[in-house]
This record gives structure tokens, C-alpha cells and sequence, in this order.
């Protein structure tokens, strides 16, 4: 593989006008064929095999209302001496019903008083969300805008269809990530050039990847939140894939060998890093298949084509800049880096790994024993959905949640939707709902909606909970594993619990259940690439093992700030909120993909120096001081651009981007700088320890380019080719 790429990039740098030039024609191809062929992306929650998807399934098979989503209008009188029991607010109550009840696509509209007279909710009933579009909620907002005018009554508006529509605003964090990326490469590189090639090739690849989803989706059903998602993601690891190589070229030209060989050099050793790298990446998010759920699936294919095309960026875009960049790109001085017959090493890094060496088995023992200290809340962790009760208090959906909460009680916020299958038995409808009436956890219970020629009844019962609290799961499960049971012992009658909460509900259970065999199933899989890549048992088992040690202290701080609370305002969290349940999914084929980008880096580094040297003590220290500034660089860049979105107003994306950020902190300095090196001293040779059997099945595989780059160095000064002694 290295003398392909090798060869790539040296043409890429000498012929950078005729690359470059394919590039922008291949993304005005994607861009038109998006715009003229691309399909809307639209969002499904449908997840076979719930029980509340089988509950949404009944009501749309009678076509009842109720399968569909809803928004709902809240509304208390401006005076607080006045109640809905005054003509004047009854009146004003009346025009926002007909108001909404007009709007396109709604089927129907419901009043609710509270018992005081002083909360109203005017529920509007929507179809499915494959029915609707942004439109719809735009439709909405500009009806409750006019009728707050001159109204005698606050109007806020809240429900699933904002949930559904409503876009979070993180624009300005990612800028903030942006920006704080640029200075640190500038920082590390000194050089405006070499801090703006990686931004530049990363923001062309996001731009290119994100518009190539509408085509996508033609294909496969690309939620519209998918991209923003991968964005997080994609922008992360396409300035680390530029860094590295633009962090090998500036050494290789610091050596002196010309632009053009520089360029193919590091296409072919820092370039099949980045291959590597990207492919675990890629496979620790399309691992979240194993989850079973079809969103969570399209967002994993979403990551992974934007992530492949920043992959391609990096190894056939950015050499032609960097041909095009010349000697300039190296026009600062190598402040604190001692230039040696093959690498750039610091000296404080240097320093840093003796230190480790010598002090093995404490930094070992201490920094296992900190990370366990930190994955310990994890034994705490409740997963669920946050309410749009955990929104700022400027949102109008908390307004109007908080009005439904204090005029009829919390559970009113999330009704549970149950739809009972009454084709063969409608004498079954009186006694389930007296039964659901009666449940400790159910605080009421509406009149059934019964239709007898479809054979279906909807019952909206309300809890005495919030929809995000735990009590409120024990309710549902309580309903279907006692209630419904014993209701319909003797009646061919089934009942399934639907409607938001029970659908969050039933799929935080779900992943919660498959997310073992996926960390399992990723594991394995990188696992087998890392024997395959670094001819090593020892190696692959100890990256796994300290990844999941990354992952769980990322866990337990994700535990502690959202659960528990400890340090909610600093990032402007309204309240506590459980885990999403999506969130230690998602995070974990992340951070297993990144955390494999360090290792790959790290361990190409020190295996090189192994492999030249045989002294394995020797090679783990220089293997640390000649990547740790790219490695902990690269790190504070993710840290930054994640930390970007947790400036957001949404609970979730607060949540992945500082589950993210600190995963990465932890990995990138505690594990790759620390517990990395102390382990490795204390195996010593056996860390490269391989059967002979499988040393004789597996192909040869240079990773860093190490033999091409020792067995042809007077060549290279001359910018001869390497010789071929890969068969990879």
C-alpha cells in the first residue's frame, strides 16, 4: 500500500493544479446532482418489534388520529385575577382554537381546562411525521404570533412536533471550536500555512460530505439530524487526518528532501495512518447497526461517508496543496524540536517518557486506579429522554411545559397513548380504563376514544410523573406486565402502550440491551485490524482494554454533570436530566474511532523504532517524544471543536459534546502519555509477541512506511522511489 500512495502523493505535489482541479469538479458534480436528484431527509423514530411501535402501528391501520404526532398550545390569562371562567378569556381561548384547527395537515384539535380554570391546552393533532415537514411548525408558530396579538392571554407552544422540527442552535459554538483550532495550530506549527491547510481540507471535506446526504438518501433514510451529528465528528478527525500529514511532510522537508518527495513520503507513511485510522472510525460507527434501531443505523452510515470522504481529502486533496505550499510551509523554525536521523523530537517529551520508564509501575497502578475512580458512577446510570422541562427558560416549549406542569400536574406533559385492539372483545374497554384509573402511577384518565368500525380504542392516561423521570418507566412496565395481563387474561383484546414517552421508553431499553454485543462486536473487529496492521497480540488487546477505560471515565463525568448535577451551570444545563440513551452508543463507536487515530499514530511511531532498533524500552520512549506533540495538538483540537457544541441550547448535544471532549482529554493524555508507556515498559519485548503460525498467515503490512523509509534513505535524498518490500 505505502508505494501506491507513495506514488500518489508525489504526483499529487508535482501536479497539484490537475488535483485540485478534479476535486472541485467531483464537488460541483455532488453539489448539482444533490440539488437536482437528492431527496428530502426526513426523521423516523419507527423501530420494529416495541411495543409501542406495535401501539402507533394499530391506531394507523384503523386510521385513528393518534398514531400520528402532536404540538400543543398552552395558554393562562395575563391577569392573575382572571380565570377561563371569564367570558373574555374564554372568547380569546376559543379564536387560537379555530386559528390552529384551520392550519394545514392538522386533523384535529382538543381544549383541556385545568381544574382551577387557569391553564388551557389546546392539543393539535398532526399525522405521521413522514407527513410533515420544517413547514409545519413554521405554520404553527405564525399562528400562535398572531394570536398573541392583543390577546389577554400569555400563548406558549410546546409537544413533538417541536421536538420533531426544532433545529438547535449550536452555530456559533462550532465557530468557537473553529476558531480555537486555528490558534492552537498556529501555536503548534508557527506557520499560517501549515495552520491552514488542515481547517481548510477539513472544511472542505465536512461541506463535501454533508451535501452528498441528500443523495444518500435516495438510498437509505438519512435523518435530518444525522449530518449535524456527523459534523461533530467529521470536523474532528478531518483536521487530525490533515495534521498528521502535514506534521510528517514538515519533518520530511526539515530532513531536506524536496517538496515533491516530502509530499509522497508522508502520503505514504502518515497517509496510511490515516487509512487505518479512518477505517476504525468507520467501523465503530456503522457498528451501531447492532443496535437494532433504523435511525440510529442512517446516522451511523451518515458519519461514516462524511468521515470516508475526509479520509480521501487528506490522502489525494491535501498533497497537492502542500506541492503547492513548497518550502514556505516550514518557513518558522522547530521551536523546542531536535531534528535526529529519522524523526523531529522534543526533548521535553523525551524527558517525559524516561520519567514514565522509570516510575512504570506507579503511573501504571495510579492512573488505572484514577480511571476506575471515574467510570465508578456509571453503576448509577439511568438512561432516558430529558423533557422539554430541561430546555432555558427563554424557549417557549419550557414556558408552555412548565404551565401544563403547574396548572395540571407533571404527567400531563407525557401522556402515555394506549391503543387497544377491540375487533374481537369491546367489553374490554370500560374495565381497562378503570384499571389504568386506579394504577398508583397514573394520576388520570381521559375518556376512550372508541371506533367501533375500525376496532380500535385510544385511552390517554396521564401519570403523577414526568416524562423523564424513573418512576414514570416503572409505570409503563407496571401497565404491560401487570395490568394489561390481568385486565385481558380471558380476552382475545390486546393493549399496547404508545405515545413519546413510552417510545423513549421502550428504546432506551433496547439499546441499553444491545449495547454489550455492540461494544463487543467493535472491539473484535479493531482488535483483528490492529493484529493485522501491528503483527502483535499484546498491542490490539491492551488499545481495547485501555479504550474502555477512556470510555468509562467519559461515562461517569457525563454520569455526574447530567445526573447528578455537580457542575449543571457551568454549561447552562436547566436541570438534571437522564443519559439519552442513544448518547453511550454513539459515543462509544466515536471514541473507539478516535482513540484508534492516537493508537494507530502512537504505536506506528514506536513499532517503527522496535523494528529498527530492538530495543523495546528505547522505542516506547522515542516513539512518545516523536508523536506526542502531534498527539496531544490533535487532541486539544477535538477537545475544542467538541466542547464548541456544548454552548448549545439542546441537553443532547450538550451532552455528546462533553462526553466527547472528555473522552478525548482522557485518552489523548492519561492513557496515550501515561498508562501507554508505563504498561508498555513493564511487557516489555512481549509486547510485540506473536505466534509463529500466525505470523506466517498474516501479510506484511508496513504501516509507517519504516522499511521503504530505512532501506531507500540515500535514494530519497535524491528523490528516487522507494523500493517495494510491502506486499500490502
Amino acid at each position: 500500500m505505502s508505494t501506491y500512495l507513495y506514488r500518489w502523493g508525489k504526483y499529487a505535489a508535482s501536479h497539484a493544479w490537475r488535483v485540485i482541479g478534479a476535486w472541485v469538479v467531483t464537488a460541483v458534480l455532488v453539489v448539482v446532482a444533490s440539488a437536482t436528484f437528492g431527496a428530502v431527509m426526513e426523521d423516523s423514530f419507527v423501530v420494529p418489534g416495541l411495543d409501542s411501535q406495535a401501539a402507533v402501528d394499530l391506531l394507523q391501520s384503523s386510521g385513528a388520529s393518534g398514531g400520528g404526532i402532536s404540538a400543543q398550545v398552552v395558554m393562562t390569562p395575563l391577569e392573575e385575577s382572571t380565570t377561563f371562567a371569564d367570558p373574555a378569556a374564554q372568547s380569546a381561548l376559543a379564536k387560537v382554537t379555530s386559528s390552529l384547527s384551520g392550519l394545514p395537515n392538522v386533523l384535529g384539535t382538543t381544549e383541556v381546562v385545568s381544574p382551577d380554570a387557569t391553564t388551557a391546552i389546546v392539543r393539535v393533532q398532526y399525522p405521521t411525521v413522514d407527513a410533515l415537514t420544517t413547514t409545519d411548525l413554521d405554520n404553527l408558530k405564525a399562528a400562535v404570533v398572531e394570536s398573541r396579538a392583543g390577546s389577554p392571554l400569555q400563548i406558549e407552544m410546546g409537544g413533538d412536533l417541536f421536538f420533531t422540527f426544532e433545529e438547535s442552535q449550536t452555530g456559533t459554538g462550532e465557530l468557537i471550536g473553529v476558531v480555537a483550532a486555528m490558534v492552537i495550530l498556529l501555536l503548534a506549527f508557527g506557520s499560517l500555512i501549515a495552520m491552514g491547510l488542515p481547517i481548510g481540507i477539513a472544511l472542505f471535506g465536512l461541506a463535501l460530505g454533508v451535501s452528498s446526504m441528500a443523495l444518500v438518501t435516495r438510498i437509505v433514510d438519512i435523518p435530518s439530524w444525522a449530518p449535524q451529528m456527523a459534523s461533530m465528528i467529521a470536523l474532528g478527525v478531518g483536521i487530525d487526518y490533515a495534521l498528521f500529514l502535514v506534521t510528517r511532510h514538515r519533518e520530511y522537508l526539515a530532513q531536506g528532501l524536496p517538496v515533491d518527495e516530502s509530499a509522497g513520503r508522508a502520503v505514504a507513511t502518515a497517509g496510511q495512518t490515516v487509512i487505518f485510522a479512518g477505517g476504525s472510525v468507520v467501523i465503530a460507527v456503522l457498528g451501531m447497526a447492532f443496535a437494532g434501531i433504523p435511525f440510529m443505523t442512517a446516522a451511523g452510515i451518515a458519519t461514516s461517508i462524511i468521515v470516508l470522504v475526509m479520509v480521501v481529502a487528506s490522502v489525494t486533496l491535501l498533497p497537492a496543496f502542500l506541492g503547492l505550499a513548497g518550502q514556505h510551509i516550514n518557513r518558522r523554525s522547530h521551536r523546542g524540536i531536535t531534528l535526529d536521523a529519522d524523526h523531529m523530537v522534543s526533548p521535553r517529551w523525551l524527558r517525559w517518557g524516561s520519567h514514565v520508564s522509570r516510575h512504570a509501575w506507579f503511573y501504571t497502578v495510579g492512573t488505572t486506579a484514577l480511571l476506575l475512580m471515574l467510570a465508578a458512577p456509571i453503576l448509577t446510570m439511568r438512561l432516558g429522554f430529558p423533557d422539554e422541562g430541561s430546555l432555558p427558560t427563554s424557549r417557549t416549549e419550557r414556558l408552555a411545559y412548565d404551565l401544563v406542569a403547574d396548572g395540571f400536574g407533571p404527567g400531563i406533559n407525557g401522556p402515555l397513548l394506549v391503543a387497544v385492539d377491540i375487533s374481537e372483545d369491546p367489553s374490554v374497554i370500560e374495565p381497562l380504563r378503570s384499571a389504568l384509573a386506579s394504577d398508583e402511577g397514573i394520576a388520570s384518565v381521559a375518556e376512550p376514544q372508541v371506533s367501533t368500525a375500525a376496532g380500535v380504542a385510544t385511552i390517554l392516561a396521564f401519570p403523577t410523573t414526568a416524562p423523564q423521570d424513573a418512576a414514570t418507566v416503572t409505570t409503563i412496565e407496571r401497565l404491560r406486565a401487570d395490568v394489561f395481563p390481568r385486565v385481558l387474561a380471558d380476552s382475545p383484546a390486546r393493549a399496547h402502550i404508545g405515545g413519546q414517552t413510552a417510545s423513549w421508553a421502550d428504546i432506551g431499553n433496547k439499546v441499553r440491551d444491545r449495547l454489550p454485543l455492540f461494544i463487543v462486536a467493535v472491539i473484535s473487529m479493531a482488535v483483528l485490524l490492529l493484529v493485522f496492521v501491528f503483527r502483535s497480540i499484546v498491542v490490539p488487546l491492551k488499545a481495547a482494554l485501555m479504550t474502555l477505560l477512556s470510555l468509562g471515565a467519559a461515562y461517569g463525568v457525563i454520569v455526574v454533570v447530567f445526573q447528578w448535577g455537580w457542575g449543571m451551570d457551568l454549561i447552562g444545563l436547566e436541570s438534571t436530566v437522564p443519559v439519552i440513551p442513544f448518547i453511550p452508543m454513539f459515543m462509544f463507536a466515536v471514541l473507539f474511532g478516535l482513540s484508534m487515530d492516537y493508537e494507530v499514530f502512537l504505536m506506528s511511531r514506536i513499532r517503527e523504532e522496535y523494528v529498527r532498533t530492538g530495543d523495546s524500552d528505547s522505542a516506547v520512549i522515542r516513539g512518545i517524544a516523536s508523536s506526542a506533540r502531534v498527539i496531544t495538538s490533535a487532541a486539544l483540537i477535538m477537545i475544542c471543536v467538541f466542547l464548541g457544541f456544548v454552548l448549545g441550547e439542546d441537553p443532547a448535544t450538550k451532552m455528546m459534546g462533553l462526553g466527547l471532549a472528555t473522552a478525548i482529554f482522557v485518552d489523548a493524555t492519561i492513557v496515550r502519555m501515561v498508562l501507554v508507556p508505563a504498561a508498555m515498559k513493564l511487557m516489555g519485548k512481549a509486547n510485540w509477541w506473536l505466534p509463529g503460525w500466525l505470523d506466517r498467515l498474516l501479510p506484511a503490512v508496513d504501516i509507517d512506511g519504516a522499511k521503504d523509509r530505512h532501506a531507500t534513505r540515500e535514494d530519497a535524498m535524491v528523490g528516487a522511489a522507494p523500493r517495494d518490500t510491502t506486499s500490502a
